[in-house]
């Protein structure tokens, strides 16, 4: 009898995917229907509803080069065993200035037989393009609006 990954090994599966820039493989992560929200994304993100969506998403990411690793990792299951609430940051060399960064995130995801079917990702945006070397531009796009 073969066991799915829970949510802590799937979520840790999802991070450290993320910093080591597997993303043809992140995808497979979530379920083909899926829920993935981004609350406090500052240009209003739309949901992500389907893996081909999530694939997309990870694709428009794979163009960014820096490296990143999770740290501070702590994960907090709940009463439902489906959900679980992860705490941890990106720290990484930011991108032009070579400065130490930390993105603070907390993502609370809800994982089905091995699969993420929902997951609210809440990320602090605003550091995460400071570190990408692309807070100008997110700057700019909230002017605009």
């Amino acid at each position: 009898m073969t066991t799915s990954p829970g949510p802590r090994e799937v979520f840790l599966r999802l991070v450290h995917g993320v910093c080591e820039g597997r993303w043809d493989e992140l995808p497979e992560l979530y379920a083909e229907r899926t829920h993935v929200t981004h609350p406090f994304h500052p240009l209003g993100a739309p949901a992500l509803r389907s893996r081909d969506e999530v694939r997309e998403h990870f694709a428009a990411g794979s163009t960014a080069s820096f490296d990143r690793r999770p740290v501070n990792i702590r994960v907090h299951e709940t009463a439902d065993p489906e959900v679980i609430v992860a705490e941890f940051e990106y720290r990484s060399t930011a991108a032009g200035t070579g400065e130490p960064a930390a993105v603070p995130c907390v993502f609370v995801l809800r994982v089905r037989d091995g699969e993420i079917v929902e997951s609210r990702d809440y990320i602090d945006h605003v550091a995460s393009a400071r570190a990408r070397g692309r807070l100008p531009e997110l700057l700019s796009s909230l002017a605009a609006r």
